[in-house]
C-alpha cells in the first residue's frame, strides 16, 4: 500500500485579489500559517491596513492528518462568508493556511447568495494567486546512544541520506532526525535493532 506522505500549502503570502461587485470590494488574502494564535496576528494586522472596512472575514486550516479548521463570518449572515471562504481551501486541497476576505461596503445590499458568491470568488481569485507548493509529510525521531556507538549510527544516517535536526553530542549522545512518513517505520526498525542504541518517536 502506498501512503500518501505529501501536502499542499504555500510558503508566502498571496498577491492581494480583488472581488468587486455593486460597489462593494472584496479583497482577497492568502497567508501561511503553523499554529492558530497566527491567525489573530495576521487579522489584526489586516484591520490596521483596512481600518475602514466593514467586515474581516476569514477561514484557516491546520494539519495534515489531524485537521483542524475554523471559518468566521464577521457580521455577514450566518455561514454566507466564511464557510465560502472554507470551501475554496477545500477545492484547492491546502492546508496550514488562512484566507482572509476583507469587505467594504458599497451601499447595495448583495442578498445571502450574493454574498456567497463575492466571498467565495475573492477567496478563489486570492488562491489562484498564490505559489502552492507540495511539502512531505515528516515524522521526527530522537536517537540515545553512548558516545562510542557513533559510528554505527552515523552510517545508517548517511546511507539513507537522513537529516539531523538537532543534536547533542557528549557521553550520552541524542541525535534528532527528520524522515518521510513512508520510510519512516523501515528507519525506525533500523535504529530498534542495533544494540545500545534507543529510538523514540517525537509527537510535534
Amino acid at each position: 500500500m502506498d501512503i500518501k506522505d505529501t501536502y499542499n500549502t504555500i510558503d508566502l503570502p498571496g498577491e492581494e485579489a480583488l472581488f468587486k461587485d455593486k460597489n462593494s470590494k472584496f479583497y482577497g488574502y492568502t497567508h501561511p500559517i503553523t499554529k492558530q494564535e497566527d491567525v489573530k496576528i495576521i487579522i489584526d494586522t489586516l484591520k490596521k491596513e483596512h481600518h475602514s472596512a466593514r467586515h474581516w472575514c476569514y477561514a484557516w486550516q491546520l494539519g495534515t492528518e489531524k485537521i483542524r479548521y475554523r471559518s468566521n463570518d464577521d457580521g455577514e449572515p450566518s455561514n454566507s462568508a466564511g464557510q465560502p471562504i472554507y470551501g475554496q481551501i477545500q477545492s484547492f486541497n491546502v492546508t496550514n493556511i488562512l484566507v482572509v476576505v476583507v469587505r467594504y461596503f458599497g451601499g447595495v445590499k448583495l442578498g445571502v447568495g450574493g454574498l456567497i458568491n463575492a466571498y467565495r470568488t475573492a477567496a478563489q481569485l486570492a488562491l489562484e494567486s498564490s505559489t502552492i507548493i507540495e511539502k512531505t509529510i515528516d515524522i521526527n525521531f530522537m536517537i540515545s546512544f553512548e558516545y562510542k556507538n557513533m559510528n554505527k549510527v552515523m552510517r545508517i544516517i548517511k546511507e539513507h541520506q537522513l537529516i539531523i535536526t538537532d543534536q547533542k553530542l557528549e557521553l550520552d549522545c541524542k541525535i534528532f532526525i527528520s524522515v518521510r512518513k513512508k520510510v519512516s517505520d523501515k528507519i525506525n526498525t533500523l535504529f530498534s535493532s542495533l544494540y545500545e542504541v534507543e529510538i523514540k518517536e517525537l509527537d510535534i
